[in-house]
């Protein structure tokens, strides 16, 4: 079930909230969310929500044992076999085939790739398990008594097939003990329209962009061609993963949850790292705190664990090489940063800092796109010019040029809402310190959300299947 759909929209969603703000109590109230959880990643998959509750059962046992053994060689221990058999699922159900295609093209043999279908979401519901057992391990939360609790927080509907990544600490009090108020729901409700705005609205619109001229073979698109469709397909990951963790933020606060934001206007940084302290914070903040400072040969090792950092943050997003370039992509250009240091860093010129971070993340989403590495040949050879030397490929093309002018708009409305405008909006309204001027405000964005809401279903009735980028993560 995804979030982008009438079907959950309209009925789905309907119905939990109904059934939720009906119980008495708020051990009735997770009772509701672990059902709707279970149902609602169930609905496509029925055979994997095993795998999910075994993985919750698993966790929730050795963090028992940890909590049991504090202090002593055998929390270690237990934490160690957690962590690998968490990692060991993941290997199977996502590397598998990764795997072997390597080990054939390595050795010339010939040993059958398994067809293994990846159950959704489970990278992003096995690093909740791994930051759960590891701040257990370091004392850092308590181990949580109840299995039914462990299992609300680990199967909650609203991130659990595309985040983003929650720790456990940032709603343990709350699984307890939370109260909805109007003004959570009334947020809340705006946050999800808004989150589905840009998925159906945004990134669905640009996605037809992306795939007009890179769904297919691109070795004689033009050179204005690519830069231009790169461009609009980083506008379209952003849009799509961004209004995903809209969705989940702004359900989580209409039952009582307050999640970290996910996203932080990433296209307004001034350089490569600060671009990640802004672009999907719960996964780079989670390889920061857990395997950044890991000891290596008994001590953290600042450069080889950034390089592993990279390597793994590429490989988390799929089984394909270029995932791990586009990793270790980013990774050469922080490390080069962090040679730099950032008091020099400041002193750039601020419009050359710009230019230099947005080509580098620009280019960073085309080795993103490309899991064929012949075309991401193709798309180096196009991007940076050489194609019209070598293939003879035009400089620009008609058809590219008329879709440019076809979707400005389009595209200049992409550009502005993806910077703070927005908020600033917001915040103008929230703090005038005038009545009559918040009232308007609240209404207004009352109003606009309602319009989004409707355009957002007329868009979503001829369209049946409407899944998030990140889905396949």
């Amino acid at each position: 079930m995804v979030f982008s759909s009438l079907f959950f929209v309209f009925f789905f969603l309907a119905v939990v909230f109904l059934a939720y703000f009906t119980r008495k109590n708020i051990n009735q109230k997770n009772i509701v969310l672990i059902a709707a959880s279970l149902v609602f990643y169930a609905w496509g998959e029925p055979v994997w929500v095993m795998l999910l509750v075994f993985s919750a059962a698993m966790n929730w046992f050795f963090a028992l044992l940890i909590g049991a053994n504090r202090g002593k060689p055998k929390a270690k221990l237990f934490t160690g076999i957690a962590v690998c058999i968490d990692l060991l699922f993941l290997v199977i159900f996502k590397y598998t085939g990764f795997i072997v295609e390597n080990h054939n093209m390595l050795f010339h043999a010939n040993v059958p790739v398994p067809n293994i279908i990846m159950p959704i979401g489970i990278s992003f519901f096995t690093f909740q398990a791994i930051s759960y057992v590891i701040d257990c391990y370091w004392e850092t939360v308590k181990p949580q008594k109840s299995f039914k609790k462990f299992l609300l927080y680990l199967s909650l509907f609203p991130q659990l097939v595309a985040g983003p990544i929650v720790r456990y600490s940032v709603i343990e009090k709350e699984i307890d003990d939370r109260t909805v108020t109007a003004e959570d729901i009334n947020e809340g409700i705006k946050r999800a329209i808004l989150g589905v705005s840009k998925k159906v609205i945004v990134a669905n619109s640009l996605y037809a962009i992306v795939d007009q001229f890179f769904g297919t073979d691109i070795s004689n698109l033009s050179f204005f061609g690519t830069w231009y469709t790169v461009i609009v397909y980083s506008l379209y990951v952003y849009f799509d993963f961004s209004g995903y963790s809209d969705i989940a933020i702004g359900l989580g606060r209409m039952f009582g949850f307050h999640f970290d934001e996910n996203f932080n206007y990433p296209f307004i940084c001034k350089n490569v790292s600060e671009f990640w302290q802004r672009w999907h914070i719960s996964l780079s903040s989670f390889f920061r705190d857990y395997l950044f400072y890991m000891p290596i040969f008994g001590q953290p090792r600042k450069y080889l664990n950034l390089f592993l950092v990279w390597f793994c943050t590429g490989l988390w997003h799929g089984a394909s090489w270029n995932f791990i370039f586009w990793g270790l992509y980013f990774g050469i250009f922080i490390f080069i940063e962090t040679l730099i240091g950032k008091k020099r860093m400041k002193k750039w010129n601020k419009v050359l800092t710009h230019i230099y971070s947005k080509l580098v993340i620009v280019i960073g989403f085309g080795i993103f796109c490309f899991t064929d590495l012949g075309q991401l040949g193709y798309f180096f050879l196009n991007i940076s010019g050489i194609s019209m030397l070598t293939n003879g490929n035009e400089f620009w093309d008609i058809v590219t040029w008329n879709s440019f002018l076809n979707n400005l708009f389009l595209i200049i409305f992409a550009i502005i809402v993806s910077m703070p405008v927005l908020q600033k909006v917001k915040y103008f309204f929230n703090n005038w310190g005038n009545n009559t001027v918040y009232f308007v405000g609240n209404m207004a964005s009352t109003v606009i959300c309602c319009g989004l809401l409707l355009l957002s279903g007329i868009l979503l009735v001829d369209n049946t299947n409407n899944p998030f980028l990140y889905f396949r993560f």
